[in-house]
């Protein structure tokens, strides 16, 4: 069978069946009657007939393409006004009536289908057209129209010039094409470069792979344009970061993973945050944010900040996953759970630690995928991720397309949290504003106190474009609502730490058990537990027989000690727990302890808990004071006393004039020095500044050396 399919046939048709021309003659139901040009007629049914071997339209109405309107857009419009002009009269050639002609109408003699062939009918359209006016339309031009048009529809009536298409690249030789790809390709994991270098190379290429002179080279404007079509979207001019990223793409297309319960799969990584912040030394710096995400609810299960991330700090994150989130002094109660669009009642029935928790669903990881860092791949966190049950599944090599929910997650909390902090650092050098560590900022602690208050007001309560109803696309979910919904599905069987897991997974240091305890950082730890093991040997020959000791970062309160004689753990409190009973990090002890050492004096224990108690009644109110910002602790006052400090341990170390002599230089300052160190300083004691004499060549000169 071939030839152009019909619409429907009718009465009047001609088609060619058994290698003859009929012509249907009657209908009824699904028997057609033919007719052949000897009155022979034959009845046959429609299917039958439709599909025989050479069954062919050759008249009647045939149908043609659909009319390409979007190409025709583009076009002059008398272009298209004589393409149309010339699809009515090929219409008229086919089926013998115009296309504007009323209903019913019968066709001219010279086109009646019935009477008259194919080429008699473009023989008399040809006529036609010459009588009007048309002198260069012959009968091969007819055809040559109408076979463009059943081919193509209107577009083949269209001026080919145009509509004239040209190669992408133009008219360039295919070798210099080759030899700029090759040159392109070698671009991405190279530093950035000009379009210059590029020109040289292609043209460094075609002499090795073609002969000196055998190619000839573009001109540079030539060269310009194609490298412009070549590289487009692969930035090989551009950011080396982005053009690395765009070729780890895979080819084809992207592939989706579907999690259809909270947990299923969940995706950890660590990055730079863009904020600056006060560090233990007391200068500005960077530190790194270290979450994981829940695929099918796009939770952010923790998010800690660290110096640098450690394999500890990725087990304690995991600890923190899978504890519920306590509502904190001074958040407000619509942050609760049993404020939230959370099942609380149906929760709380199954697992009472969320009585008193925040607005965060407690989510169990059943897989966890990571890239390849240290962190994540270390013994420490592959042990945390065996004992809970959970899978580790890391990612491909350079291949960040492979968790691209927590890579997206760490960006939009770089958009939507820390451009509002102040000391936002931008997302690039060339995006940082100037005197940024100027600003008033935050404590690590204070930093990480206003994320986890975020992500539970802000994060989780934002519509995620990712957590659509495939039933109903216009709406978008909240992560919170995502949870409510799929937990009526999956169900909720927590899996709640015991207290031996959560202390396993905090960091470990090995410390002696003396007289008075334990000494842990500066600080003092005891108990009446510890009174057999004190001064004993933990039987640990590898630890040179000292006992493994187990310590929160976020909270200095107590210790816990392994019994490494009878099994277990021994709970060790802080000995000034009563003076700071409320809990409080590594960082916030080590702060207020370098506050009191900088007012002079090693100070005591009793002294840094009563200034830790009141640093954390000063914190709470953030880095302004009276609507000003605390110029205390702006970072250039931070700098100056680190160098002040460093400079006094330099001179004290290095041989000098007698201490007494030292001590009137240091500790008696004129009245003068005394004004400017409080008015630049303030509290912190500033080392006395020794000019450097000025070089002078001539009396260099007259010196013997």
């Amino acid at each position: 069978m071939s030839g152009a399919r019909p619409v429907g046939l009718r009465i009047g048709d001609r088609v060619r069946f058994e290698g003859r021309v009929q012509t249907v003659v009657g209908l009824s139901g699904t028997l057609v009657r033919l007719a052949d040009e000897h009155g022979a007629t034959c009845a046959l049914h429609l299917p039958f007939l439709l599909t025989s071997d050479g069954f062919e339209v050759t008249g009647g109405r045939p149908a043609a393409p659909l009319p390409p309107v979007g190409r025709l857009e583009g076009l002059p419009a008398a272009v298209v006004e004589r393409a149309v002009w010339w699809e009515g009269h090929i219409v008229e050639v086919l089926t013998g009536r115009a296309p504007d002609v009323p209903a019913g109408t019968r066709p001219k003699p010279e086109y009646e289908p019935a009477g008259r062939s194919l080429a008699e009918r473009e023989q008399a359209k040809a006529a036609e057209l010459a009588g009007a006016g048309q002198q260069r339309v012959s009968a091969g031009t007819v055809r040559r129209k109408r076979l463009r048009y059943q081919a193509a529809g209107l577009a083949g009536l269209l001026d080919g010039r145009a509509d004239r298409r040209e190669s992408p690249l133009g008219r360039a030789d295919p070798r210099v094409v080759s030899a700029l790809q090759q040159a392109i390709a070698e671009a991405t994991d190279a530093s950035s470069r000009t379009v210059g270098y590029y020109r040289w190379r292609t043209q460094q290429l075609l002499t090795q792979q073609h002969g000196q002179g055998v190619v000839p080279m573009p001109s540079r404007s030539a060269f310009y344009r194609l490298f412009a079509k070549l590289a487009r979207g692969r930035h090989t001019t551009g950011s080396a970061r982005t053009r690395r990223s765009l070729a780890g793409r895979p080819d084809g297309p992207f592939g989706q993973v579907t999690a259809a319960r909270p947990g299923e799969l969940v995706q950890i990584d660590s990055t730079p945050l863009d904020v600056l912040v006060l560090l233990d030394d007391g200068v500005p710096g960077r530190v790194e944010l270290t979450g994981m995400v829940d695929l099918a609810t796009r939770t952010v299960t923790a998010a800690v900040l660290q110096p640098t991330t450690k394999s500890v700090d990725a087990a304690l994150l995991l600890a923190r996953t899978l504890t519920p989130e306590p509502m904190r002094p001074g958040w407000p109660q619509a942050l609760a759970m049993a404020r939230s669009v959370l099942p609380y009642q149906h929760l709380l029935e199954v697992d009472q630690r969320l009585e008193h928790a925040a607005a965060r669903p407690v989510i169990v990881p059943e897989t966890i995928v990571c890239d390849r860092g240290r962190v994540f791949v270390s013994h420490n966190f592959r042990s945390a991720c065996r004992s809970l049950g959970i899978s580790l599944q890391p990612a491909h090599p350079q291949t960040p397309t492979d968790k691209p929910h927590i890579e997206r997650t760490i960006e939009s909390v770089g958009t939507l949290f820390c451009q509002f902090v102040s000391g936002y650092l931008g997302s690039s050098v060339e995006r940082r504003g100037r005197r940024v560590d100027g600003q008033p900022l935050w404590s690590l602690l204070e930093l990480q106190d206003l994320l986890d208050e975020w992500i539970i007001a802000a994060w989780q309560n934002r519509p995620h474009d990712g957590l659509r109803d495939p039933a109903a696309p216009g709406r978008a979910f909240t992560p919170n609502e995502r949870y409510a919904a799929l937990v009526e599905v999956a169900g909720y069987v927590p899996v709640a730490l015991q207290g031996t897991d959560y202390i396993e997974l905090l960091p470990a240091t090995w410390r002696a058990i003396n007289a008075y305890g334990i000494k842990l950082n500066h600080r003092t730890y005891d108990s009446a537990e510890l009174n057999p093991l004190r001064r004993q040997d933990s039987g640990v020959a590898t630890r040179k027989q000292l006992w493994e000791v187990h310590h929160d970062p976020y909270d200095v309160t107590r210790i816990w000690v392994r019994n490494h004689w009878q099994g277990g753990w021994i709970t060790v409190p802080w000995r000034h727990l009563g003076t700071a009973p409320v809990p409080f990090g590594e960082r916030a002890w080590n702060h207020a302890r370098r506050q009191l050492a900088d007012h002079g004096g090693t100070p005591g224990e009793d002294e840094v808990a009563a200034a830790v108690a009141a640093l954390l009644d000063t914190v709470s109110h953030g880095p302004l004071r009276g609507g000003l910002p605390n110029t205390s602790v702006t970072g250039e006052n931070r700098k100056v006393a680190a160098r002040t400090r460093a400079n006094a341990s330099r001179r004290s170390a290095a041989p000098g004039p007698p201490e007494a002599e030292l001590g009137d230089e240091v500790d008696q300052p004129s009245s003068q020095d005394h004004d400017e160190d409080d008015q630049d300083e303030g509290e912190s004691p500033v080392a006395k500044v020794i000019p450097l004499g000025v070089f002078d060549p001539f009396q260099e000169a007259h010196k013997r050396w």
